[in-house]
C-alpha cells in the first residue's frame, strides 16, 4: 500500500491518452488528483467521565478519521498485555530489524541488529512517539507488522471500538487505518481500567536514549493542571490529534480531539473541552464533586478502619487511589480494605473514603478510595494492585476534619 501522498504520480503515469481521449483524460486526471490528495482533516471531539463512560461533550465523535500516532495507544495496550501475562518483563530485549530501522520520522534512530528493552520501547512510544520503535514492537510480538495490525484490530473490536481499523503499529499514513473520537475514548478508558499499574508511563516528561533526551509531545502535562496522560498524533491527512486525561476534585475525565489546525490550537481547544467537561460534571452531580453527603451517616462513620489513620502534618498530600466503583457501599468498603492490606506500606498513612456518584438514571455508584497519600505512594500502590487508578484530589482538609 502506497502512502497517501504517493498516489497521484503513480496513478497519473498509468493513464493512456491514446486510449481515453482528451475529455476522458481530463476527467480521469481530475478524479485521480482529488483522490490522491491527503484527506482534509475532519474535526471531531469527545469528552467522557473516565469512571463511568458518561458522555460530557461531543461533536462528530463517531466520524471516522485518521488516528495518526494515537494508534500507538493500542500498540502500548498490547505491550502491557504481554507484561501482565508475564510473556515479557520490562527488561526483555527486543530485536531491531532492517525494516524497523528504516521507518520515517518521528523516530528514535535505532540501528538494524541492535536491541531495545521493553521499558525503553514504552518510554520511546510515549514521549518521542517513535515510529521505528512501534515497528520493533509489532515484529517482536507478531513477526510481521501486518499480522500485528490484525491483532490490534481484533482487540479494538473486543473492547467495543466498532469503527476502528488498524493497518500498522505507528499511525503512519494508510488509507484504511481509521478510528473515531469515541473509539479512542474507549481505548483510553481501557488502558486505565486494564493496566493501571502501567498508566504512570503516560505522564513521563522526558526520556533519554543513547545520550539524547526526548521530551513528551503532550504539552498539556505542563500547561493544564491535573493532566497525567495520554497521547498526541499528527500526519498531514489527520491534522493534530490528542487524547488527554485529567483529574480535578477527585474526578477523572478523558478528552479526545481530531483534526486540530496546529499543535498549539489543539492544546488550547483541549483545555477548553476539559474545563467544559468538569463544569458539566459539577452541574450534573453537584459541588464539591468529592462531597460525601449522599452516603448515609450511619455508614460513613465506619469507613475508616483503625489500621488506616491519616498521617499527621500531611496537609499538602493531595493524592488518592481509587480501587473500584460498586453498587453497594459494603462492596466498596471491602475493596478499599483489601487494597490497604495488599499495599499497606504505601497506604497506611491514608484514609478510606467511599465517594458516591449519582448516575443519570438515578442509580448511585460507590467509589472506593484511599485518600491523603503522596503522589509517589499513589503510583507505587497502583503498580501492585490490579484495579487501581491514581487521582489528584483536594480532599485533605476534609480528611483532616473527619479524622478528628
Amino acid at each position: 500500500m502506497l502512502p497517501l501522498a504517493a498516489w497521484e504520480p503513480t496513478a497519473t503515469r498509468a493513464l493512456s491518452i491514446t486510449k481515453l481521449g482528451k475529455i476522458g483524460v481530463f476527467m480521469a486526471i481530475v478524479a485521480i488528483c482529488a483522490f490522491a490528495q491527503p484527506a482534509h482533516a475532519k474535526y471531531a471531539s469527545y469528552v467522557v467521565d473516565a469512571d463511568t463512560g458518561e458522555a460530557l461533550a461531543g461533536l462528530n465523535e463517531e466520524t471516522r478519521n485518521y488516528p495518526a500516532s494515537l494508534t500507538k495507544m493500542m500498540t502500548l495496550y498490547l505491550m502491557f498485555d504481554r507484561l501482565k501475562s508475564k510473556k515479557w518483563t520490562l527488561a526483555t530485549e527486543l530485536d531491531v530489524s532492517r525494516r524497523a530501522a528504516r521507518q520515517p520520522a518521528s523516530r528514535l534512530g535505532l540501528r538494524a541488529g541492535s536491541k531495545i528493552t521493553v521499558e525503553q520501547a514504552i518510554l520511546a512510544l510515549v514521549t518521542k512517539s517513535a515510529n521505528d520503535v512501534a515497528t520493533v514492537v509489532a515484529e517482536n510480538i507478531s513477526g510481521r507488522e501486518r499480522n500485528f495490525a490484525l491483532k490490534m484490530t481484533a482487540r479494538a473490536r473486543a473492547l467495543g471500538m466498532s469503527k476502528t481499523t488498524f493497518r500498522n503499529a505507528s499511525g503512519l499514513p494508510h488509507r484504511a487505518q481509521l478510528s473515531t473520537a469515541k473509539d479512542m475514548s474507549i481505548l483510553a478508558r481501557s488502558l486505565l481500567r486494564d493496566f493501571p499499574e502501567y498508566y504512570h508511563y503516560f505522564s513521563t516528561a522526558s526520556f533519554t536514549f543513547n545520550g539524547v533526551t526526548h521530551s513528551n509531545h503532550n504539552k498539556l502535562l505542563k500547561t493544564y493542571p491535573g493532566t497525567d496522560g495520554f497521547k498526541t498524533g499528527y500526519i498531514r491527512a489527520s491534522g493534530f490529534n490528542l487524547v488527554a486525561s485529567a483529574t480535578r476534585d477527585g474526578r477523572r475525565i478523558i478528552g479526545v480531539v481530531f483534526g486540530g489546525r496546529s499543535s498549539s490550537h489543539r492544546n488550547r481547544h483541549m483545555a477548553k473541552l476539559l474545563d467544559k467537561g468538569f463544569d458539566t460534571l459539577r452541574q450534573r452531580h453537584g459541588t464539591p464533586l468529592i462531597a460525601q453527603a449522599a452516603v448515609p451517616e450511619t455508614k460513613t462513620a465506619s469507613l475508616a478502619p483503625a489500621a488506616v489513620q491519616p498521617r499527621s502534618g500531611t496537609a499538602t498530600s493531595v493524592w488518592a487511589v481509587q480501587v473500584g466503583a460498586f453498587s453497594q457501599i459494603s462492596q466498596a468498603q471491602a475493596a478499599a480494605e483489601k487494597a490497604v492490606g495488599k499495599a499497606r506500606s504505601y497506604l497506611s498513612d491514608g484514609q478510606i473514603r467511599i465517594v458516591p456518584l449519582k448516575k443519570r438514571n438515578g442509580a448511585i455508584l460507590h467509589r472506593a478510595r484511599i485518600v491523603g497519600i503522596s503522589k509517589r505512594d499513589a503510583y507505587r500502590t497502583c503498580r501492585i494492585l490490579r484495579d487501581c487508578m491514581e487521582l489528584k484530589t483536594d480532599v485533605n482538609a476534609e480528611v483532616a476534619q473527619r479524622a478528628d
